[in-house]
């Protein structure tokens, strides 16, 4: 028997969610510490037509709910993308693990075959359960927690790959 979708999905991103809550937190402490405003590094992006740090978290949490609603049919909680501070971006990250650990295991195992569509302003692409998450919505959620990790370390926030990783 494979790996439940579940257990690709949940635990994976609850996670990495909580790394990049760990990260967050050191980002603000550097801040703080340096007398950089907060809003700042916030701002920060790579390249001029880069989302910033808010939009990356923003990202990473949509599509960890994302695997929710569209595979597991789940009802979606709607955040309005209007943070903009890091408590903000922390309280949207409690958010999130809560409503993807709230979400039962047969919700989404059993589902590896069902057709999900992801729909998108350039259109619409079909997928498997399975394929949607192993193909898009996890890379796709990392993308976001390393652009995340990469603007803070960009700025010289003391994180490394331990912080990224949680630990071992």
């Amino acid at each position: 028997m494979g790996t439940s979708l579940y257990d690709l999905s949940v635990p994976v991103y609850a996670r990495a969610l909580r790394n990049l809550s760990s990260i967050l937190a050191k980002g603000a402490a550097f801040a703080a510490e340096q007398g950089i405003d907060p809003a700042d590094l916030l701002a920060t992006r790579l390249t001029e037509d880069m989302a910033a740090l808010p939009y990356q978290v923003q990202r990473a949490c949509d599509s960890a709910k994302g695997t929710m609603v569209r595979v597991g049919g789940i009802d979606n909680k709607i955040f309005e993308d209007n943070e903009a501070t890091f408590e903000d971006l922390q309280a949207r990250i409690a958010g999130v693990i809560a409503f993807i650990e709230a979400v039962p295991r047969a919700a989404l195992d059993g589902k590896e075959e069902d057709e999900v569509i992801l729909d998108l302003p350039s259109g619409k692409y079909p997928f498997t359960g399975r394929s949607f998450v192993l193909g898009f919505a996890i890379p796709n959620f990392f993308f976001h927690v390393t652009m995340a990790y990469a603007l803070l370390r960009h700025r010289g926030v003391p994180i490394g790959k331990l912080d990224y990783l949680g630990g071992l």
